[in-house]
């Protein structure tokens, strides 16, 4: 049995990276959810609220997620054999659940709305000056986080930029609506609007989830086929009779693992065939870790229960 040693450098480096970017992420987003909060308030618009409310459980993810990559970084320990890079991945998890329950809520006030329309009276100048500031900032937040994010195929900035892509919808729509009821008159703009919004967010929302929980569940990473994976490393080393029990799953984003069984040909040099595996899933598949049982003989795997006898 051997393995190529695994270091957590990529997930850490990554980290060291996401933890600025998320704090002024984090500091922006809380000095313009107590602007928006007191605008929302002073002109009664349901939009402002709303996204007000966005913001208060952005700050919330916001935090989550920049404390997740603070985290992130520590090495790995007698408990954590790993390291604590897979923190990314679950703060990016729960801020999709969060972002799925707080659509639920802004849906639910801005049916109500629509449903009463002369309950409120919008003061759509404050509205429309407020959705400006807010639509401005987060711009500015999620440039910075989606360069990062694309760059270290992050996961947990990528559930922050979810939460700021929210804001940013959601400022897009107040200025809009702030618009229509300022010189059209139409004060139902700002309950569907709202409406709108939750429904794109969503979309969003549950993509997310989708990702993270496929790597929560150790699934095989995007664009990586188990059987070209075997066949490749299977012709890495004319020693390699067969590869077999491969497993390919992710730690964090980008970091990529597999396990598998190698049987060698009779004389088979073992090391040789250790360092061609090695090499092929680094460089073709971009596989960083890989943990090899060399067999010489037939393999009976207790938990597959199959057995490989042996080629001369």
């Amino acid at each position: 049995m051997a393995h190529d040693q695994f270091h957590a450098p990529a997930v850490q480096d990554a980290a060291g990276g996401t933890h600025a970017q998320l704090a002024l992420a984090f500091a922006l987003t809380l000095a313009m959810l107590v602007v928006e909060a007191v605008g929302g308030w002073w002109s009664g618009s349901l939009a402002l609220m709303a996204d007000a409310a966005h913001m208060l459980v952005d700050a919330g993810a916001l935090a989550l997620a920049w404390g997740a990559a603070v985290y992130a970084m520590k090495p790995a320990d007698a408990r954590r054999s790993f390291g604590y890079g897979r923190l990314e991945v679950l703060a990016g998890f729960v801020n999709a659940l969060v972002q799925v329950l707080l659509v639920c809520g802004i849906a639910y006030a801005a049916t109500r709305r629509l449903l009463a329309p002369d309950s409120v009276h919008i003061q759509s100048g404050v509205m429309l000056a407020v959705a400006v500031a807010g639509l401005a900032v987060n711009t500015l937040v999620l440039q910075r986080l989606h360069v990062h994010a694309h760059v270290h195929d992050d996961l947990n900035t990528a559930g922050a930029r979810l939460h700021v892509f929210g804001d940013l919808l959601g400022s897009m729509a107040t200025v809009l609506a702030a618009l229509l009821v300022r010189y059209l008159g139409w004060d139902q703009a700002d309950p569907a609007l709202s409406l709108l919004v939750s429904v794109l967010i969503l979309r969003g929302a549950f993509v997310l989830l989708k990702r993270s929980a496929h790597i929560l569940l150790e699934g095989v990473p995007d664009g990586v086929a188990p059987a070209e994976v075997r066949a490749a490393l299977a012709a890495a080393d004319p020693d390699i009779a067969e590869v077999h029990h491969l497993h390919v799953w992710q730690l964090a984003s980008g970091s990529r693992m597999a396990t598998l069984h190698a049987r060698l040909c009779q004389g088979g040099d073992a090391q040789r065939v250790l360092r061609a595996i090695q090499r092929v899933a680094r460089e073709r598949f971009e596989i960083s870790h890989v943990t090899v049982q060399v067999e010489s003989s037939e393999c009976v795997d207790p938990e597959h229960g199959d057995a490989h006898p042996r080629v001369p």
